[in-house]
């Protein structure tokens, strides 16, 4: 059964109102804004890009392209564009007929990045130059400034190593099904709770395992492993703490002071997301 685009323009926003709802150290949450952004940035952001996101009439570089633009459109800056890097291959998937749950999702994912051709490199090219992220220097090979001249997993897989939505690409997303997945699935009811349920399960499990990739980009790799360590002593600290607020007061201490030191793991975020609409994707097949 194939998802017909509303269903997976509502999960898309599904997803990232709850990635909102989590209260995520140094990233951008209902209980905080932070970096000149405020939650209602990004909900903006998300509603001018689902319809893009679900065009199952584009190939995949064409929805990130006309997603970042209308992401830049509406909130005049660089809000979503690894969610929606990550996000519409994952659209794509999704509209396969052969696509039932979250097993022949993965499959179909991989199936969508090796069809890939030229254009989807061009137009993710020209969507990652129109948004800048932050810290985006210049590649030695297959800048995005210039026209590429390999395919976009090819070009992804050059960027592997230093970025882990680039990684996504080369592995079949990979990280999202083995690591994103499980993490919102695993039962603790003392997760169920008010900014530090599965979301922040799902953002702690990325950012606690790997240096955040545009923390490494703006801050270099020192930066990001030390952010790294502090992610792990919170889901450690989360671990042995059941209070509901006692939990949502540990992750809004990290958060306050990662917010005055600039540090925004954008990354894992973004991770989180696409994790999130794996899974409501996996779950609209079934329903």
């Amino acid at each position: 059964m194939s998802l017909a685009p509303d269903r997976i323009a509502a999960a898309f926003l599904v997803s990232c109102q709850a990635e909102l709802e989590a209260a995520k150290p140094g990233n951008v949450h209902r209980f905080a804004g932070g970096h000149g952004m405020r939650a209602d940035t990004f909900e903006a952001a998300a509603l001018a890009t689902a319809p893009w996101i679900a065009r199952y009439d584009l190939g995949v570089g064409a929805r990130i392209l006309g997603a970042t633009r209308a992401s830049w459109e509406s909130v005049g800056l660089n809000a979503n564009l690894g969610i929606v890097l990550l996000c519409a291959p994952l659209a794509a998937a999704a509209e396969r007929r052969d696509t039932t749950d979250g097993r022949n999702l993965r499959e179909a994912v991989a199936d969508v990045l090796a069809r890939l051709d030229a254009q989807d490199a061009h137009d993710t090219f020209a969507a990652i130059a129109l948004a800048t992220p932050g810290g985006l220097g210049e590649a030695a090979e297959q800048d995005v400034r210039s026209p590429p001249t390999v395919g976009l997993v090819e070009a992804m897989r050059l960027a592997a190593d230093r970025d882990l939505v680039a990684r996504q690409y080369a592995d079949g997303f990979r990280e999202i099904f083995e690591i994103g997945l499980p993490a919102l699935t695993v039962p603790d009811t003392a997760a169920q709770t008010p900014g530090t349920g599965p979301a922040l399960a799902a953002y702690l499990a990325f950012a606690s395992v790997f240096p955040d990739s545009h923390l490494q980009r703006k801050y270099g790799l020192e930066v990001a492993e030390t952010v790294r360590r502090q992610m792990a002593g919170l889901a450690d600290d989360l671990a042995r703490t059941r209070d509901p607020d006692a939990r949502l007061a540990l992750a809004l201490r990290l958060d306050a002071a990662f917010k005055r030191d600039g540090h925004n793991p954008g990354t894992s975020a973004d991770l989180t997301v696409a994790s999130l609409f794996a899974q409501n994707l996996a779950e609209a097949h079934r329903e």
